[in-house]
């Protein structure tokens, strides 16, 4: 789709407003409206400007002129806006006589990686499946100050309101246990219908949509899983599921988060990512001989997730809550393992299939990430770790990665300290990728600059949460 093609599209639908989205580096949509008439082919060939220095990550405000080059192949009418509204996802580029694109931006760091894929011969195609899960709650409500600190969250769900007074005086029951919301149906699933709303707006937004379900946790966890697709592609799709989420939700007068641990004594929110490479139109991963009929290719692949997966961790779960998710207990990946059919490992391999009719859905899911990432530089990391892997004919089994093919949770303590684990905090996660970050420079696909103002942004969450009173502190320690 070019120019001709969105205006015409535009006149279709009956759109008045253009909507410019771009993503900032910690991986939230950003935007910015202007009126139809202001929409020309010069935009999409000259972009229009902003202030990057206004923008999580990105410039100081001595080179804070940037440019928004929007990408017609995602343009969209939004469906919440009161007003017809087209959105289109931009690019970043700096402005100048030779106009270039901004090193800063994800997005272009993942077009890069999908670049660099090719390059290596190795494969010409990647493609990402990743399963957002989610919480919808009916209340949020948090605060902090100097003298003061606290949340509450709520849901009608929530087991904790069995036996409290509702609208009306009473209480109707069918409470969401802990750990027993996978897959109840209503009226315990009391969020079915609007899940259903949200997987019916995708579709209409052209996202293909596999399944969707309630979750393990209490309190309306939830999980919409799309349909596999390129790496930039799902990246984009990703944000925009994310909207959708949380734009259903606040129409139906609820909250929607993808906070990976909003809540204590139940299982947090995953993203747990399927991948896979092709080349020519044909699966790679597949081997009718091999384990769980991976291919050696696919075999060093998961030797480079796993090798790499303490420094991953810094894009794939980069939050301080990410490793309030990631303890043992809670159906948490911690363990730096593949198995198939074993969901206790950072690594598993669905056998949903079998033999060749199953080749095309040969797939590895790593299982440690989680919705708090930004996923433009989180698949890019994945795809450049598991390309490190093949290029270096990285050997899982021999590296002592398994196969677990055993409840890993179940295992003694001595078996247990065989096994390593993701780091335990974000801290140490971006201490092990300024250590281990080789992998993601090959081909200029991430540079030494992301890696610095990433780990730099990063640490300043961490300071944030450290030099703060936590309200459980003074229940230990108020009367020493």
């Amino acid at each position: 789709m070019g120019y001709s093609e969105v205006m015409q599209f535009a006149k279709d639908k009956g759109v008045k407003l253009v909507d410019f989205r771009f993503v900032d580096l910690p991986g939230v949509w950003q935007h910015k409206t202007v009126p139809l008439s202001e929409l020309s082919e010069g935009t999409f060939q000259n972009g229009t400007g902003f202030d990057g220095s206004s923008i999580r990550g990105f410039q100081t405000i001595d080179e804070s002129d940037m440019l928004l080059i929007p990408d017609a192949s995602t343009a969209m009418v939004d469906p919440f806006m009161l007003d017809k509204t087209m959105s289109i996802v931009c690019d970043v580029l700096i402005p100048g006589a030779k106009k270039y694109r901004y090193s800063k931006d994800p997005r272009h760091i993942a077009f890069k990686a999908e670049e660099y894929l090719k390059t290596t011969g190795i494969a010409d195609a990647s493609y990402w499946g990743p399963e957002l899960e989610f919480f919808i709650f009916d209340s949020v409500r948090y605060h902090h100050s100097q003298n003061g600190t606290a949340y509450e969250v709520d849901s009608e769900e929530g087991i904790w309101n069995s036996f409290d007074v509702e609208d009306g005086g009473r209480n109707l029951g069918h409470k969401v246990r802990n750990k027993e919301g996978y897959f109840p149906v209503p009226p315990v699933d009391a969020l079915q219908d609007i899940r259903s709303e949200m997987i019916l707006t995708l579709i209409s937004l052209g996202v293909n949509i596999e399944t969707h379900h309630h979750e393990v946790a209490t309190a309306g966890q939830g999980e919409i899983d799309m349909r596999f697709d390129t790496l930039t592609k799902m990246a984009d799709n990703t944000l925009l599921q994310k909207y959708v989420v949380k734009n259903v939700a606040k129409k139906h007068n609820k909250t929607a988060t993808f906070m990976p641990k909003p809540l204590f004594g139940d299982n947090g929110s995953g993203m747990h990512v399927h991948q896979s490479l092709w080349k020519e139109g044909k699966p790679i991963f597949y081997d009718e001989k091999g384990y769980a009929e991976l291919s050696e290719t696919a075999l060093y692949y998961i030797g480079g997730l796993l090798e790499h997966a303490s420094a991953l961790m810094a894009f794939c779960a980069p939050s301080t809550n990410s490793y309030k998710r990631l303890v043992p207990g809670y159906e948490a990946p911690v363990n730096i393992g593949f198995s198939q059919r074993n969901r206790s490992a950072a690594i598993r391999i669905p056998m949903y299939g079998h033999g060749p009719a199953a080749a095309k859905s040969k797939r590895i899911e790593f299982r440690p990430p989680d919705p708090s990432c930004n996923p433009y530089l989180a698949f890019s990391a994945m795809l450049m770790a598991g390309l490190d892997g093949i290029q270096r004919k990285v050997d899982p089994v021999k590296k002592g990665y398994g196969p677990f093919d055993t409840n890993i949770y179940k295992l003694s303590n001595e078996e247990k300290k065989k096994i390593k684990s993701v780091p335990g905090s974000l801290n140490d996660s971006l201490d092990a990728l300024l250590a281990d970050h080789e992998f993601l420079l090959k081909g200029g696909v991430f540079t030494k600059d992301i890696i610095e103002h990433w780990t730099e942004l990063k640490r300043g969450d961490v300071d944030d949460v450290r030099m703060r009173p936590h309200p459980y502190e003074f229940h230990l320690y108020y009367d020493i």
